[in-house]
């Protein structure tokens, strides 16, 4: 039998450690691995690949052409979302694109209640102060934790935590929910005229919801999904967690939010540009010092479980698609 030689390129390795493969004959094959792959490095780096690993690097309809990337034929995206993949131009080539959803479900989950116990005790803002030295000085911190009531902050208990996307994240991050005593309420799609069972209407959901987790992929559809107007509509008493993609809270709505006291607090692990920096995010500059908004570096997802979950599920897409069986298969 011929062998059928192919080339396997992992642009990012620096996330994730890439997994030994283990091809069914006829394939044999090179492994190509790069730590970080420059945005302008793309094109020469794909140009002899049939199967190409990546993390968060942007493959666009450019990089993804015939011309640019001739013997393409797979893409694994070793992490949940694919937003960073052109998959239009991937499906008008046939190109299949298989993700590793449920690699970092734990993680993610316990990051986003992590979030939520910042956001409602403002762990941020009681350090900066003890930092100052306000304790000393003012002999007592505890009305840092009064919201604009001067009402001291909601337990488990008294928490009603309204879920944008029920994912498998978002049912795990709910089934935490409710074991800390809060009662779950699950969004609608916004704008449906009609609730499938189960669910409450996205409307209802801000105006009931004390604690809002936002979980869902960034599409054309759901950009800026949270902003002004559904800031507006929640309890003032409120805090949200966005652990989904950036861009699906509109951050410079958010901010005007926390500014003006529309919402009591914030979790926000992802950014709309990333790496996020003072020049390039709002929710990093002046305008964002002492409120109460706790910030991670799109980390969520990071445990030891969660790699070696996404190199399993990587080295399964990869032999599955070699085998013709591909899984996880987005597009």
């Amino acid at each position: 039998m011929e062998s059928y030689h192919i080339e396997i390129v992992a642009l990012e390795a620096k996330f994730c450690p890439i997994p030994d493969f283990e091809l069914p004959s006829p394939y044999t094959f090179d492994l190509v691995s790069y730590a970080e792959t420059a945005q302008a490095d793309v094109p020469a780096r794909v140009k002899n690949a049939t199967v190409v690993i990546t993390t968060t690097m942007p493959l666009d309809a450019k990089a993804l052409s015939p011309e640019v990337s001739p013997k393409l034929q797979h893409i694994t995206v070793m992490a949940s979302g694919t937003d960073t993949i052109d998959l239009k131009a991937c499906k008008a080539r046939g190109i299949t694109v298989s993700n590793c959803g449920g690699a970092n479900t734990a993680a993610v989950s316990e990051h986003a209640i992590g979030l939520y116990f910042a956001a409602r005790r403002k762990f941020v803002e009681t350090q900066s102060a003890m930092q100052a030295d306000e304790w000393m000085k003012r002999k007592t911190l505890i009305r840092i934790l009064e919201d604009r009531d001067g009402k001291m902050p909601l337990t488990c208990v008294d928490e009603v935590m309204g879920m944008i996307g029920y994912g498998v994240i978002g049912q795990r991050i709910a089934e935490l929910a409710q074991l800390l005593g809060m009662k779950v309420l699950v969004a609608e799609r916004k704008g449906s005229v009609s609730c499938r069972k189960g669910r409450v209407p996205f409307e209802q959901v801000l105006r009931k919801s004390t604690v809002l987790v936002v979980i869902i992929p960034r599409t054309s559809e759901t950009l800026n999904l949270i902003s002004t107007r559904e800031l507006d509509a929640m309890k003032h008493s409120a805090v949200i967690v966005n652990v989904s993609r950036g861009g699906v809270v509109d951050e410079v709505a958010l901010l005007k939010a926390l500014q003006d006291g529309k919402i009591a607090g914030a979790g926000n692990d992802v950014f709309s540009t990333e790496p996020a920096g003072i020049e390039n995010n709002v929710l990093l500059g002046t305008g964002a010092r002492n409120l109460n908004l706790t910030l991670t570096p799109h980390a969520a997802w990071l445990s030891n479980t969660t790699m070696e979950n996404l190199q399993s599920i990587a080295k399964q897409n990869v032999e599955g698609f070699c085998q013709g069986t591909p899984i996880n298969v987005v597009c």
